[in-house]
Protein backbone atom coordinates (compact mmCIF):
# COMPACT_ATOMS: atom_id res chain seq x y z
CA UNK A 1 0.00 0.00 0.00
CA UNK A 2 1.22 3.13 -1.06
CA UNK A 3 1.26 6.29 1.63
CA UNK A 4 2.64 10.09 1.88
CA UNK A 5 3.56 11.86 4.69
CA UNK A 6 1.46 14.86 5.34
CA UNK A 7 2.10 17.36 8.57
CA UNK A 8 3.49 14.60 10.56
CA UNK A 9 0.18 12.43 9.42
CA UNK A 10 1.31 8.74 7.06
CA UNK A 11 -2.02 9.14 4.82
CA UNK A 12 -2.49 6.28 2.75
CA UNK A 13 -3.60 6.46 -1.10
CA UNK A 14 -7.31 6.91 -1.38
CA UNK A 15 -7.53 3.08 -1.98
CA UNK A 16 -7.17 2.26 1.32
CA UNK A 17 -9.76 4.64 2.92
CA UNK A 18 -7.50 4.47 6.13
CA UNK A 19 -5.23 7.58 7.61
CA UNK A 20 -2.61 6.54 10.30
CA UNK A 21 -0.98 8.42 12.56
CA UNK A 22 1.53 8.11 14.95
CA UNK A 23 0.82 11.15 17.38
CA UNK A 24 -2.86 9.84 17.46
CA UNK A 25 -2.07 6.55 18.37
CA UNK A 26 0.57 8.21 21.02
CA UNK A 27 -1.88 10.34 22.28
CA UNK A 28 -5.13 7.74 21.98
CA UNK A 29 -2.93 5.43 24.24
CA UNK A 30 -2.16 8.47 26.42
CA UNK A 31 -6.06 9.03 27.10
CA UNK A 32 -6.62 5.34 28.05
CA UNK A 33 -3.66 5.13 30.01
CA UNK A 34 -4.87 7.45 32.61
CA UNK A 35 -7.93 6.38 32.32
CA UNK A 36 -7.00 2.67 33.10
CA UNK A 37 -4.96 4.32 35.81
CA UNK A 38 -7.81 5.95 37.00
CA UNK A 39 -10.35 3.15 37.18
CA UNK A 40 -7.90 0.84 38.59
CA UNK A 41 -7.17 2.88 41.79
CA UNK A 42 -10.87 3.69 42.48
CA UNK A 43 -11.65 -0.17 42.39
CA UNK A 44 -8.65 -0.79 44.64
CA UNK A 45 -9.26 1.90 47.33
CA UNK A 46 -10.93 5.67 48.57
CA UNK A 47 -9.20 7.79 47.06
CA UNK A 48 -8.23 11.17 48.67
CA UNK A 49 -10.59 13.82 46.84
CA UNK A 50 -7.08 16.01 45.87
CA UNK A 51 -5.91 12.49 44.00
CA UNK A 52 -9.26 11.92 42.72
CA UNK A 53 -9.10 15.34 41.30
CA UNK A 54 -5.57 15.01 39.77
CA UNK A 55 -6.54 11.98 38.13
CA UNK A 56 -9.43 13.48 36.40
CA UNK A 57 -7.68 16.23 35.30
CA UNK A 58 -5.20 13.98 33.56
CA UNK A 59 -7.63 12.14 32.05
CA UNK A 60 -9.51 15.41 30.83
CA UNK A 61 -6.10 16.95 29.42
CA UNK A 62 -5.18 13.54 27.60
CA UNK A 63 -8.63 14.06 25.94
CA UNK A 64 -8.24 17.33 25.19
CA UNK A 65 -4.93 16.75 23.76
CA UNK A 66 -6.50 14.41 21.25
CA UNK A 67 -9.47 16.24 20.36
CA UNK A 68 -7.28 18.86 19.23
CA UNK A 69 -5.01 17.04 17.32
CA UNK A 70 -8.06 15.57 15.43
CA UNK A 71 -9.09 19.22 14.79
CA UNK A 72 -5.74 20.21 13.54
CA UNK A 73 -5.16 17.22 11.22
CA UNK A 74 -8.22 15.45 10.47
CA UNK A 75 -6.75 12.18 11.34
CA UNK A 76 -8.94 9.92 12.86
CA UNK A 77 -8.89 6.22 14.90
CA UNK A 78 -7.84 3.74 12.42
CA UNK A 79 -10.70 0.56 12.00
Amino acid sequence: MRFAVFNRCEMYSATGLAIRCAEHARLESEFIEARDRMRGLVRLRKLEPAEERQLAVRVAMAIARLKEHVAEHGCERQG
